[in-house]
């Protein structure tokens, strides 16, 4: 067996350092709704909808209508329910999950070998897929919601795009000032939304409660005997009603695994299926022609129409704080990239004092506002943009499947004869959604491609000629040991401490040989600072520090993160006390190095991404920024290196 903590519920005390420790499980599964679930919570408004009157339609009669809800309850039961709350959630990377940290924590235990590399790309292009999902599930989730407008009168059709982009704006300005106290009404706002999924579902139900024999999944197979091709098409929209399900997986260190299985079984899957039964049965009740009149909108039509509008209002709500939930996402996977060397340094704010979750990165929000406003002009309507939306989502499920096969082998140990069928089924179920999605690629799907193209591109370009640089650097590095010697002889001691940051943990930094070229003295005491980031999301405060006395008053020290973490230098070091006394940041000088690529004759990358890692390189924001060093105690040193 693994030495995962795999009996542990609560959020682990590293995983949410100001957060929720010793807090009931009650109050942290009521939070988990506000948080986790906003996108898998708001697709009854258009998921039903398009199985029905996407691309490849669907008659209105008893079998299809049961059929598309089989296929709805068993995708949740199978994909949300087993695959992610039951096996997923135990995969912890010491109380964290998520691509990445599941990416982490399968590396940590197969190596570098060429599986672990193929382990680690797959990781890497799930979370390019992310880039391409985050852009779409805003777009179609609050465009889907104003829509609802035209439920309550025709003639509001044409204010539909206008009050969508308005809303999506300032949801996007919404985020340089943090969510902190605006997040405190998530909770409650989402909780009686999805109350209120229940209530109407259930009103139908009721009126028509032989719906319910679409439990039985036989329903889906005489689905697929009778309409094999579309059968296998509708999965396309079927998969709507399942996606924000690695957001469970993703956020479980800031919940604990046990609240977030708490408000899934306990609230949150027991009010979509009723309502996703309840828009079945309202339609199973209807005539033909009423029938595909309503099924253009069926989440709105079966509130009676004096409370159409309000639930038009509450509905905006929810997907107003399901993509806040997204693009939250994407700053904390663009934050553990950025650490675990996938992407270059960006200027991160963090926009809460207590909670470290809280952070902003402005680049991410306005590429991301961009992209969405021109989803929103380009395919004008949720219909078109839902034959976007897919791809990218079940692209990361196939991943996810993958990786937990390794899991399964590679880090529980399980033997082959049970491993080997459970992957199986889960492959079997992932890859037919995903292979459904598929022929959306000409309609829109090929731009969440387009993205995760681009960016896993730039990901691994980074991540490439950041190792060439650092190879370079190592070849021509000098022994420490030798340099102190030299230097005591050439240089003039001055008063004061001198921290020079090195990537390497061997070899003299240049920063501190053009410090001797150029102005011939040295500081009293001299660091040699390297800041590592391990494999997993957060490391004991026991283990933080690790240095080496050199003598001659020149120490290296290491400092140890987690990907999950700040590396807040200053912070660190005012805790080290062991290091030559302690450090007086008025007393104390850092000293960067700042390379400067130049064309190599033997290039070890193509030219093209050579230069896009030097534009990279020029335009990553400056390690005085990134580490948080005080502005007016720092000195940079530029050098030039070939790769």
């Amino acid at each position: 067996m693994s030495e995962l903590s795999l009996d542990r519920d609560g959020p682990v005390e590293g995983g949410n350092p100001q957060g929720n420790r010793g807090s009931p499980k009650v109050a942290l599964a009521v939070g988990a709704v506000g948080i986790v679930f906003g996108d898998i919570g708001t697709s009854p408004i258009y998921a039903f909808r398009e199985t029905f009157v996407g691309p490849h339609k669907l008659a209105l009669d008893t079998l299809h209508l049961l059929g598309v809800m089989s296929l709805i309850f068993w995708a949740m039961t199978i994909i949300v329910s087993l695959q992610y709350v039951t096996i997923l959630m135990r995969a912890d990377n010491k109380g964290q999950g998520g691509t990445l940290a599941l990416v982490a924590l399968i590396s940590s235990r197969i190596g570098r070998t060429g599986y672990g590399w193929i382990a680690v790309m797959l990781g890497v292009f799930a979370t390019a897929l992310f880039y391409g999902d985050s852009m779409i599930t805003p777009a179609v989730s609050v465009l889907s919601a104003v829509e609802g407008l035209t439920t309550v009168e025709e003639d509001l059709q044409p204010i539909v795009i206008p009050i969508a982009l308005v809303l999506l704006i300032g949801l996007f300005l919404l985020q340089r000032r943090g969510t902190a106290k605006v997040g405190t009404l998530f909770a409650p706002v989402m909780v009686i939304y999805f109350s209120v999924l229940a209530i109407l579902g259930l009103i139908h139900i009721v009126q028509n409660p032989g719906v319910l024999v679409a439990l039985n999944p036989w329903y889906a197979v005489q689905f697929f005997m009778t309409d094999k091709l579309l059968g296998f098409l509708a999965l396309g929209s079927v998969v709507l009603a399942v996606t924000g399900a690695e957001a469970l997986y993703s956020d479980m260190g800031h919940f604990g695994r046990g609240a977030l299985r708490l408000s899934w079984f306990g609230f949150v899957m027991p009010c979509l299926l009723l309502n996703y039964f309840g828009q079945a049965a309202m339609i199973l009740n209807l005539e033909a022609a009423a029938a595909a009149d309503a099924i253009r909108n069926p989440f709105f039509l079966m509130a009676p129409e004096i409370y159409r509008l309000p639930l038009v209002i509450l509905a905006t709500c929810a997907t107003f704080i399901a993509s806040q939930a997204v693009i939250s996402g994407a700053f904390s996977v663009t934050h553990q990239a950025i650490q675990l060397g996938f992407v270059p340094r960006l200027s991160i704010l963090h926009t809460s004092e207590t909670e470290h979750g809280q952070i902003y990165i402005p680049f991410v929000n306005w590429v991301l506002m961009v992209a969405v406003i021109l989803l929103v002009l380009t395919f004008q309507n949720s219909s078109n943009l839902a034959s976007a939306y897919g791809i990218a989502v079940t692209g990361a499920m196939l991943i996810d499947t993958c990786l937990m096969a390794v899991l399964f082998v590679a880090v529980w140990r399980w033997k082959l004869w049970m491993a080997i069928p459970i992957a199986a089924v889960f492959f079997l179920v992932d890859g037919a959604f995903f292979g459904a999605n598929l022929p959306k690629v000409p309609d829109g799907g090929w731009f969440p491609l387009l993205v995760g193209a681009i960016a896993f591109t730039f990901l691994t370009t980074w991540a490439r000629g950041r190792k060439l640089m650092r190879d370079r650097m190592s070849e021509v590095a000098l022994p420490i040991e030798i340099f102190a010697k030299s230097a005591m002889n050439s240089a003039i001691r001055v008063p004061g401490t001198a921290i020079f940051m090195a990537s390497a943990t061997a070899g003299v930094p240049s920063a501190l040989l053009h410090n001797i070229k150029h102005n011939k003295v040295l500081h009293e005491r001299v660091v040699i600072l390297t800041v590592e980031i391990a494999e997993e999301p957060y490391v004991d405060s026991e283990f933080r520090t690790q240095f080496d006395d050199l003598g001659d008053g020149f120490y290296r020290m290491v400092l140890r993160y987690g990907f999950m973490e700040e590396t807040d230098v200053p912070a660190a070091l005012k805790k080290v006390h062991h290091c030559g006394g302690d450090f007086d940041m008025m007393q104390t000088s850092f000293f960067l190095s700042r390379q400067t690529l130049l064309p190599s004759k033997n290039p070890s990358m193509m030219i093209w991404r050579e230069k896009i890692f030097s534009w990279m390189l020029r335009n990553a924001a400056t390690a005085m920024e990134f580490f948080r060093l005080p502005s007016n105690r720092v000195v940079e040193l530029g050098s030039q290196v070939e790769i």
